[in-house]
């Protein structure tokens, strides 16, 4: 039933109808700054399977850039959606991640049969059946596949935002709340980019 989280089945993988499926996974749900970026990807199962897949956290940088290109290249169809933070600040991140994903799905569904969410939750509303994955970046290659997308895009979308607020350090955080990225928002107070809604983020908004 569309919207309603499921078990994964070994029975839908084996079922033909099933096969162009979108693998849906998000990046950047805990960190303070900067949106959450959520992707799709659907490969087409007659093609070559891409090699060095894995859950992006398990690869380096460098791997994941590499990797990056190919999967534009060799998905028969992908969607990058990159929700803000005033969606997230909103929405809450869990109804902003919920969205974003919504929204990468539909941007492929004219291909997917299927849509298979990496963890326990399933957007409401998508155009198509779909099933939750607990563990699935590290289980599903469509689904690590949509884990590059999201982290690389995220990333290099932090980048470009540590130049804008270099005081922030978010070239090397990303904008988790590492001790380097507290001590700076300390001292200088969130940017636009910070998400008022996380207690770390209020917490220097508020009067000592």
């Amino acid at each position: 039933m569309i919207g309603q989280a499921s078990l994964f089945s070994p029975a839908a993988i084996a079922d033909p109808e099933f096969r162009l499926h979108a693998g849906v996974d998000e990046a950047g749900r805990g960190p303070l700054a900067g949106p959450v970026a959520v992707a799709a990807v659907v490969f087409d199962p007659q093609r070559p399977r891409l090699n060095g897949l894995d859950d992006s956290k398990a690869l380096t940088a460098l791997r994941r850039e590499q990797l990056y290109d190919r999967i534009i290249e060799r998905a028969l169809a992908y969607k990058i959606i990159m929700v803000d933070v005033a969606q997230i600040d909103s929405l809450n991140i869990f109804q902003a991640t919920m969205q974003g994903m919504r929204l990468a799905v539909e941007g492929v569904a004219h291909v997917a049969r299927l849509a298979r969410i990496d963890g326990n939750k399933i957007p409401k509303g998508l155009p198509c059946p779909a099933e939750a994955l607990i563990g699935g970046d590290a289980l599903d290659r469509s689904i690590m596949a949509a884990s590059i997308l999201a982290k690389v895009s995220r990333d290099r979308y932090m980048l470009e935002l540590h130049q804008q607020h270099p005081e922030y350090g978010f070239d090397q955080h990303k904008g988790y709340g590492t001790p380097l990225h507290m001590a700076a928002l300390r001292a200088h107070g969130p940017c636009p980019q910070h998400r008022r809604s996380f207690a770390p983020v209020r917490a220097c908004l508020e009067p000592c």
